[in-house]
């Protein structure tokens, strides 16, 4: 007979240009992002602490073993992407809505940069102007 498989939740995250596909398994809270530990893969101690965000709301940092694969954009989109997946899953894994919910986990951060106008330097930055 086959060994029970164990339930896995998917879900999706996205911030400015990058997208985390977030996989959680019950476990003993492991974080893996495109196959490297959590900590090698970001450079600064603040990402980690804001992805692991939405774990520390529900207390289940030891609880679950977390697979990510990110592209595309930054280090401080792919952190803000994998953390709104993370919410995502553990919202689909059974865990309390409303607690992530008060602390804004489950909502899409829509800022993303603005595009360049032509005629303009930047976004919003016109060349310098000369009254003589």
């Amino acid at each position: 007979m086959a060994a029970k498989k164990e339930k896995v939740y998917y879900a999706t995250g996205r911030r400015k240009s990058s997208v985390a596909r977030v996989y959680i398994r019950p476990g003993k809270g492991k974080i893996t992002i495109n196959d490297r530990d959590v900590n090698e893969y970001f450079p600064h101690a603040t990402l980690v602490l804001d992805l692991k965000q939405p774990l520390t709301i529900i207390n289940g940092e030891a609880r679950y073993d977390i697979t990510v694969y990110a592209n595309g954009g930054g280090y401080t989109g792919q952190a803000g992407a994998t953390r709104l997946g993370i919410a995502r899953a553990l919202l689909l894994a059974g865990e309390d809505r409303k607690a992530l919910k008060v602390e804004g986990m489950l909502t899409r951060n829509s800022r993303a940069k603005e595009r360049k106008k032509y005629g303009l330097k930047k976004a919003r930055r016109a060349p310098q102007f000369s009254k003589r």
